[in-house]
């Protein structure tokens, strides 16, 4: 039983090695698609993105976010690749 327990386990941690949810658009997404995507940030730095795009506009590059009280270049290289910039196509 206990080395059945093991496998699941490690089963387990090699599918989660796998799934990826793909580009966050941080333009489109909400606080907690936000939170739970980013590494490195919580909800309450998710709500304060949101907040920072409803009143300056949307974000032109990734970079961006750098605008955003507490986020850093650090923070942006941590979550290299897992960060898009979409605009709406008007």
């Amino acid at each position: 039983m206990k080395t059945l327990r093991i496998i699941v386990a490690l089963l387990a941690l090699t599918f989660s090695a796998f799934v990826h949810a793909g580009p966050v658009n941080i333009n489109t997404a909400n606080a907690q698609s936000l939170s739970k995507n980013i590494k490195g940030i919580g909800l309450k730095k998710a709500e304060a993105i949101i907040a920072y795009r409803e009143k300056h506009g949307e974000f032109k590059t990734v970079a961006d976010l750098t605008k955003v009280k507490g986020i850093g270049k650090k923070l942006l290289q941590k979550n290299e690749g897992l960060l898009i910039v979409k605009l709406p196509v008007k």
